[in-house]
């Protein structure tokens, strides 16, 4: 489902400080990339630039909150999860939320071709 709507009914569904976290998600992502797209696929929320393609989604787990850059070998630094060609990861668990480093990968990923199409 496209759109904000759809993504700001995935966060108010989601459970307890987890939905905190993907609030402030997403208001960091549009402040750092307000001409960003929103999506909800394979129920995460996704974050894209019409032309450029998908940049970074989140999905809630139940111990933590994974953010997946898709580009994220072209960042720096690199996010620390995965091993893949290009998709790297971070989990964020209750309170360790870094906003300054985030702020840093969403412009950075927002700038360069993503994933797919928005």
């Amino acid at each position: 489902a496209n759109g904000n709507a759809p993504v700001q009914k995935y966060i108010a569904a989601i459970p307890g400080w987890k939905r905190e976290i993907a609030s402030r998600l997403d208001a960091l992502i549009m402040r750092y990339a307000p001409k960003s797209r929103k999506a909800v696929k394979w129920n995460s929320p996704f974050y894209g630039i019409e032309g450029q393609g998908w940049f970074v989604s989140f999905h809630i787990f139940t111990r933590y909150v994974k953010i997946t850059f898709f580009k994220g070998t072209s960042l720096k630094p690199v996010p620390p999860g995965g091993a893949g060609k290009d998709a790297r990861w971070i989990d964020i668990h209750e309170d360790d939320l870094n906003e300054k480093q985030l702020a840093a990968w969403i412009k950075q990923a927002a700038a360069i071709p993503g994933w797919g199409k928005v």
